[in-house]
Parts: C-alpha cells; structure tokens; sequence
C-alpha cells in the first residue's frame, strides 16, 4: 500500500520559516520524481517545486530563491524549505510522487495546511 505523508505544516507571521516533510512507503523510492503542490481557497492545484529522481530541480517563479526542494532516498523522504514566507504562500500544500518509469503512475498525499499571517 502506497503512503505519501507529509508533515511540518502550521501557522507562521510573514518573513518567517517553515519546512515540510513527506514520507513515502510502499514505493521504490529513488526511481520517483518527487514535487511540492499547493492550493489555495479557489484556486487550482499549482507545482511548487520538484525533483528528480537525480537530484536536478525547478522551481515556481513566485518561489525562486526561498523555498528549497531535497530528498533523502536513504529514508525515503522529499523535504520542502520554505523561507522569507508571504500571506500568499498560504495554501495547503500536497506532495506527489511520479514514477520515473511509468510517469503514469503518481500518487498524491493527504495535504498540510501551511498559513502565514501576522
């Protein structure tokens, strides 16, 4: 069974930090391109950020240069570092992972509420 978790989400005031974790079981990890997701009340579902399953990345231009995508294939895990936070960063944010192989197959987490507010 495919789990994608993720965590570190919660209430932060504009300029400060906040990094998020998914954890995925059930997956051959390192063969899966891994990305960040958010959406806001009304909006559609927008890529924040992905990764390779070799380490290359891209970025939204709204994020470029405060939020910073990683993973750890060693504990099957793709982190999101989100810096220098605006109130329009506030959405929920998902991780999906995509397979590599089959770029068919992808899998969505639960979401995690990310809002910043003074």
């Amino acid at each position: 069974q495919v789990q994608l978790v993720e965590s570190g989400g919660g209430s932060v005031q504009p300029g400060g930090s906040l990094r998020l974790s998914c954890a995925a079981s059930g997956i051959f990890f390192s063969r899966y391109y891994m990305g960040w997701f958010r959406q806001a009340p009304g909006n559609q579902r927008e890529l924040v950020a992905r990764i390779t399953n070799g380490g290359n990345t891209n970025y939204a231009d709204s994020v470029k240069g405060r939020f910073t995508i990683s993973r750890d294939n060693a504990v099957n895990t793709v982190y999101l570092q989100m810096n220098s936070l605006k109130p329009e960063d506030t959405a929920v944010y998902y991780c999906k992972a995509v397979d590599s192989y089959v770029p068919s197959r992808y899998y969505w987490g639960q979401g995690t509420q990310v809002t910043v507010s003074s």
